[in-house]
């Protein structure tokens, strides 16, 4: 069995950024009985582009 260890949560910083209201609505209903909220999967989503990115670069 692992050691249990007391997670680091990442430092954050508040950004305002403007979306076209078409996007909020798309995504507001992606996760729209989830347990997922739209900082959430902008977060994820802002990831997953930066590593396609990284992985788009090595090639």
């Amino acid at each position: 069995m692992g050691k249990f260890k007391i997670p680091a949560v990442p430092g954050t910083t508040s950004k305002t950024i403007r979306f076209p209201n078409r996007i909020i609505e798309e995504v507001e209903a992606a996760i729209q009985g989830t347990n997922c909220n739209f900082s959430q999967f902008v977060i994820e989503a802002t990831r997953v582009a930066l590593e396609n990115l990284k992985e788009e670069d090595s090639q």
